[in-house]
């Protein structure tokens, strides 16, 4: 059964006792890893009381919860002799119930994940509390080099019962009492109460590189059965409690319940109540439909007919690019190498349903925020309208899509996901409708801008066919625009040849500009931000923390269209988009590498996390180097691992349990001027989940924020003096039928009110040098940087 999932801060003593000793609800109790130290009340909650005064309910520590186990007992929690994130290392054990059937010590196989800088002194712990593992040096270990001494099966704790049972041979049995290892410089990783069912681990069992995690869970199961066999039966059927679908239930009516100070309660598997927004809140679909809207399906396909007009460039070119390409979008797959990408979807002011909608976080919400924000739309007739939203742009989104009603067979012939819908982008800010507690910065952009698409045009790169698309609504059958896109695409086979039409677009004549980008902070200040960092994660308060800044420069009027077609040429991308909101006065020239997350049409949820960038060498040899160097760095494959296990957290509050996997783990990608370091999370989606609800959970990509995600936000909101607006958002495509696609901003020209901003950064872990940090930040301006000064 999934988890239950609740805040150290959500309940009250009374609250939880009820459910663990009246109600009977839960079998056992998972403290699971988080920022910060036990020591302090903010970070560990009621967690501590539990670990005090539930001495008869099975309870496993995680990291934090580990440490907390040896606080609560009088043991200390020290530093580290230093931090280790996203990093393994050799483990062994006593052979107790929680590594039962697990083998142990060096060579043996089991290797585990570590987070953390904080640990439980060996030499405190008080004699209730005994030590059950240890690593099996001071040595850590990257991932990769671990995947080349053992199989990847053997990484998922899956081995042959030939080699299971030689390891079992060399299993060594400690001595349950001997500090004698702490001598020896190795960290304690697990301990167990010597009379209660409760237990620790250091290390993050749960994590994608740790070996043998579901044994450990398996054999913590195994504990509470034992358990409830000596002390009275499982709970799983209590009578008064329903388990059914992705939330559980009180049957009785809160007014039988014996404690009537009890507030009712819904609770979801990932998070509790719903008695405000938070992270793992989860939004609900049973919305009232307000203008019900049932959309038909037009569309029209040509076959092998884009590189016969120009290809993509010279179709949105030709067919959008008049009157400086006002209202229009191009979600433009120009890297599609190794099958990157496959689709570019392009469009502008369309037919009767189209409108633009422009979203700005409230002013007036203080802190903590409290929500809501100002949406003005307008249609396509011109009209316009401003309101306030009390509950967000994703509630409003959510709202809208629920409204739509369609039939499947409209679209099931098409290749691709997008039929019409919204197109546009989320900001970086908006991460407050997603459980961050407050923005430090005001944004200097709407936080949401997006068209409403009823007409667009696909291209199929693999198959170099065409696609018009028209939705309108069942009562007007009108196909105007479908025929007048289709006599434009056919004019452009006797118009223009391609080569001359990128004469005319691109080869113009440029001055050197002599006016140089301004950087958001210096050199030295962000270096000394990078120290910070690493102070803040010494200190256990993240692992991780994405650090960005921004360059700006003063522009004059500039051509914008041609602006990104330079870039598209300089630096193509599989996630590249161009959005004009020309009544905003914002263009946005796009070239990511990386997708955030899409859904598809059969319910399967994709992220495609990078960390870990390298420039491209001059020679062939040179380049093969970094090549390397990047995919064998310790640090690298750290950053990435850690993001990696974030998304899966992140999807797994979405996705059916036990779907969530990843399919390609540190895989590297090459585009025009660097390296990167490319993951791949998937999982199935819940039936009862919106697409909303799946951008919500993982909002902002945690690969821009770090891990853990929200203590991680508030770091960095008080480091960066600047709001991060467009960049580190997301820009793509929410179809009508629920289906999404979108990126990460990075790599990205903005162009407002007279200024173009990049944005760059990296993520900082403890093993961060600060001038190479520096350095990789400025790596990331150079490609968008370079076309913006032969522009302006």
């Amino acid at each position: 059964m999934p988890p239950v999932v609740i805040r150290n801060d959500e309940w009250t003593w009374e609250d939880l006792c009820h459910y663990l000793y009246e109600e009977k609800a839960f079998d056992n109790i998972v403290i699971s890893p988080g920022p910060g130290s036990p020591t302090c009340a903010n970070n560990i909650g009621i967690c501590l009381r539990l670990l005090h005064e539930c001495e008869d309910i099975p309870i496993l520590g995680v990291c934090l919860g580990h440490q907390a186990l040896g606080y609560v007992h009088g043991a200390k929690v020290v530093h580290a002799n230093e931090p280790v994130h996203g990093r393994l290392s050799e483990i062994e054990h006593n052979g107790c119930s929680l590594f039962n059937g697990i083998p142990s010590g060096r060579n043996s196989g089991f290797k585990v994940v570590r987070y953390h800088s904080l640990v439980i002194d060996p030499e405190s712990l008080p004699k209730e509390l005994i030590p059950i593992s240890w690593t099996c040096s001071t040595d850590t270990q990257s991932f990769l080099e671990i995947s080349n001494a053992s199989s990847i099966s053997d990484a998922h704790g899956i081995v042959s019962s030939d080699s299971m049972s030689e390891v079992q041979k060399s299993l060594r049995v400690w001595p349950l009492n001997s500090h004698q290892n702490m001598q020896n410089g190795k960290v304690l990783m697990a301990v167990m109460h010597s009379v209660r069912p409760h237990y620790g681990v250091q290390f993050h069992p749960e994590s994608i590189g740790t070996c043998y995690g579901r044994e450990i869970f398996k054999n913590f199961r195994e504990i509470t059965e034992d358990h409830w066999l000596n002390y009275g039966p499982l709970v799983t059927c209590k009578e008064n409690v329903d388990y059914s679908g992705n939330q559980i239930r009180l049957r009785k009516p809160v007014s039988q319940l014996n404690h009537g100070t009890f507030p009712s309660r819904s609770i979801g598997h990932n998070g509790v109540g719903k008695k405000g927004v938070g992270l793992f809140d989860l939004v609900n679909l049973s919305y009232p439909s307000n203008g019900v809207k049932f959309l038909k399906l037009a569309w029209k396909k040509y076959d092998h007919l884009a590189s016969e007009v120009g290809g993509a460039r010279n179709i949105f070119y030709q067919l959008f690019g008049h009157h400086k390409a006002e209202n229009t979008f191009w979600l433009d797959s120009s890297s599609i190498e190794k099958g990157r990408a496959r689709f570019s979807f392009m469009g502008g002011k369309g037919g009767s349903l189209w409108k633009q909608m422009v979203f700005q976080l409230s002013d007036e919400s203080g802190h903590p925020f409290e929500g809501g924000g100002y949406l003005s739309i307008e249609d396509a007739q011109g009209s316009a309208t401003k309101t306030f939203l009390n509950d967000g742009f994703f509630d409003y989104l959510n709202k809208e899509l629920s409204s739509f009603q369609y039939k499947r067979e409209d679209y099931d012939e098409l290749p691709f996901d997008f039929h019409g819908g919204y197109v546009g982008y989320f900001g970086y800010e908006l991460k407050i409708e997603c459980g961050a507690p407050y923005n430090q910065h005001k944004s200097r952009t709407p936080d949401a801008c997006f068209f409403f698409a009823d007409n667009l045009l696909v291209i199929d790169h693999s198959s170099d066919d065409v696609y018009l698309l028209s939705i309108h609504e069942e009562c007007n059958t009108s196909t105007s625009w479908l025929d007048d896109a289709e006599l434009k695409l056919m004019e452009l086979r006797t118009s223009v040849p391609e080569k001359l039409i990128e004469e005319s677009s691109l080869n113009v004549s440029f001055t050197p500009c002599k006016v140089e980008f301004v950087a958001e902070k210096s050199m030295e200040e962000y270096m000394s931000d990078v120290e910070k960092c690493k102070q803040y994660i010494k200190d256990g308060e993240s692992y991780e923390l994405c650090l960005t800044t921004q360059i700006r420069k003063k522009i004059e009027e500039t051509d914008a269209l041609r602006l990104y077609l330079r870039l598209r040429e300089r630096n193509p991308a599989p996630y590249a988009a161009w959005l004009n909101f020309s009544k905003e006065d914002i263009c946005i020239c796009c070239s990511s590498p990386e997708r955030f997350l899409q859904l598809n049409r059969d319910g399967v949820l994709e992220a495609k996390p990078i960390k870990g960038t390298t420039k491209r060498g001059v020679t062939t040899e040179e380049d093969e180097l970094l090549k390397m160097q990047l995919q064998y760095s310790e640090k690298n494959q750290a950053e990435n691992l850690m993001i990696v296990d974030l998304l899966r957290n992140d999807l797994g509050r979405v996705c059916e349990p036990g779907s969530v996997h990843v399919p390609l783990l540190m895989d590297i990608e090459s585009y025009a001027t660097v390296h990167t370091m490319v993951s791949t999370v998937r999982g199935k989606k819940q039936p009862n989940v919106s697409a909303i609800d799946c951008i919500k959970a993982a909002f902002p990509g945690g690969s821009m924020t770090g891990a853990p995600k929200l203590r991680s936000m508030e770091i960095l909101d008080s480091l960066e003096n600047c709001p991060r607006g467009i960049y580190s958002g997301c820009i793509g495509y929410i179809s009508y039928n629920q289906t999404f696609d979108l990126n990460i901003v990075i790599r990205t020209v903005v162009l407002h009110q007279g200024e173009a901003s990049i944005g760059a950064g990296g993520a900082i872990i403890a093993l961060s040098d600060p001038s190479d940090e520096y350095e990789e930040m400025v790596l990331k301006t150079h490609a968008p940087s370079r076309v913006v000064m032969e522009f302006s």
